[in-house]
């Protein structure tokens, strides 16, 4: 009976939190947005560098792991990996990186453009805007899946567990304490903060998606069609999770064709080639000679305030995906070595994301500083970007067929990511769930549904791109903490058996 496989406590605890909270915020929702932008500044000001200090550690350990003897370890008996390398990479970049990368690869470096930090640095906004993308985007911020990734990838395939789940990757350091109320607690943590990355992601791209819709097909744009395409989006990637593993596996290779037609559209027929590829090579040069400074800048004396407002926020969004993404890798990641995860997730997962940043950014910015569009005055005073990312498409030849390829990406990507996180999170909610045995399909539908509720509250209550962000600061405090349990726990296994079962 499935009933008795349930774990009871990680359904209803996290549903009537969710619940709760989405109340609170539809009846009082100005005073919400002050309780977030207070607990925001709290801990986005005050411990920026516990943001930074993980990230680093992450970043770091899995330069160590890769080049060290323990790089050699392979994840399982098996000498041939699961899957071939593409269509594993292909899994990796697609179930990582939902439809927000298009939405941040069009406008982040309108984000930038309007701080004083990067006016006032040397080559202003043409050299840094592009820079700190690829830098928020970058080694430190795959390092966070990466890591993880290897750590449950050990705990499934090399030592066997039956709990796919967070406190159980934190044993080897907790002992049976994780059998009680530590372990649940831990679990707890987890799911909470998957809720918030999803309710961010979803919150902020949603508007584009809608505003895509409206201009092919002239319905009227407002909450209600992001809404309605939100609930889309949500049976989409259910009737996807229907087939398991193989539908995923299906629709990663579909939204990989589309992702790279996009931004071949771009490239090829946008009339910008030069000014892409050299301030491409540009921005990448200048990460490569300014990555060290940038990884541990803190701005001490809070003369810009920019990384507490930006880098924290991005370490901390990665860090709240960590719950499902790097569950997702290691599963299919059997067969394979440390070293050859590390490097190929990185070469991967990098190779896609700064595609579309240099791409599609690249794009926009020629459209503002050679074509004078003025795309940055079509940026609202909330820090609404749609309009500014749909002016981007309408300088392109053939537009609505642009918009056209935006929509069935962003809705594929949405459903890759939501698939994946849909399997993982489902193992949560039972007491025991062996490797390679799939949650039950009513499971999966449960928290399809639940993973829309908050970003639906969040839609109506007009919360601005800084209350969105700020949703996944006050998340990643508490899973950093886990997060650090975990790669202690997996350090202390592998120096433990040697790094062999």
């Amino acid at each position: 009976m499935i009933k008795q496989k349930i774990d009871w406590s990680m359904i209803l605890i996290p549903t009537l939190l969710l619940g709760i909270l989405s109340l609170i915020m539809q009846k009082f929702p100005n005073d919400s947005k002050i309780t977030l932008q207070l607990i925001r500044e709290l801990l986005g000001d005050k411990l920026s560098s516990y943001y930074v200090f993980i990230a680093l550690l992450f970043f770091l350990s899995t330069i160590y792991l890769a080049f060290s003897k323990y790089g050699k370890v392979r994840l399982g008996d098996e000498e041939k990996p699961s899957y071939s390398n593409v269509k594993w990479g292909m899994m990796i970049f697609t179930s990582t990186m939902s439809a927000d990368i298009i939405f941040y690869s069009l406008c982040e470096w309108m984000m930038y453009a309007k701080e004083s930090f990067v006016q006032n640095r040397y080559g202003g906004v043409q050299e840094w805007a592009m820079t700190y993308s690829l830098f928020h985007w970058g080694p430190i911020a795959w390092s966070f899946y990466i890591l993880l990734a290897i750590a449950f990838g050990y705990m499934l395939h090399v030592k066997g567990n039956k709990k796919q789940k967070f406190s159980e990757a934190c044993r080897p350091l907790l002992g049976k304490k994780v059998d009680g109320i530590l372990g649940k607690i831990i679990d707890l943590i987890a799911v909470i903060a998957l809720i918030a990355g999803t309710a961010t992601t979803f919150s902020l791209s949603m508007p584009l998606l809608s505003s895509a819709i409206n201009d092919i097909l002239g319905i009227p744009e407002n909450k209600w069609l992001s809404i309605a395409m939100l609930g889309a989006i949500a049976v989409f990637y259910t009737c996807v999770s229907l087939f398991g593993m193989k539908g995923i596996s299906k629709l990663a290779t579909i939204c990989f064709g589309m992702f790279l037609m996009l931004l071949i559209y771009f490239f090829i027929f946008g009339g910008a080639q030069t000014y892409i590829v050299e301030s491409g090579i540009q921005s990448i040069g200048n990460l490569i000679q300014n990555f060290v400074g940038m990884s541990t800048e803190l701005d001490p004396l809070r003369k810009y305030g920019f990384v507490q407002r930006w880098t924290t926020y991005y370490w901390s969004y990665w860090m709240v995906w960590c719950v499902a993404t790097p569950f997702f890798i290691g599963t299919i990641s059997k067969g394979r070595t440390i070293k050859n995860i590390i490097l190929g997730a990185y070469s991967w997962g990098l190779a896609g994301t700064y595609l579309s940043f240099l791409i599609l950014g690249n794009y926009g910015m020629f459209q503002q500083l050679v074509k004078k569009v003025g795309i940055l005055k079509l940026v609202s005073a909330d820090g609404d970007y749609t309009i500014s990312i749909v002016k981007v498409f309408e300088t392109m030849p053939g537009s609505k067929f642009g918009l056209l390829l935006l929509i069935l990406t962003m809705i594929g990507l949405y459903s890759t990511v939501f698939d994946s996180i849909t399997m993982v999170v489902s193992t949560y909610s039972y007491k025991e769930l062996k490797v390679g045995n799939e949650p039950d399909r009513k499971m999966r539908l449960f928290w399809a549904v639940a993973f829309i509720i908050l970003p639906i509250t969040l839609i109506l209550t007009d919360s601005s791109i800084y209350n969105l962000q700020s949703v996944s600061i006050i998340a990643a405090f508490p899973i950093g903490i886990v997060m650090l349990l975990i790669v202690f726990s997996f350090y202390k296994e592998l120096r433990k058996n040697n790094g062999k079962q």
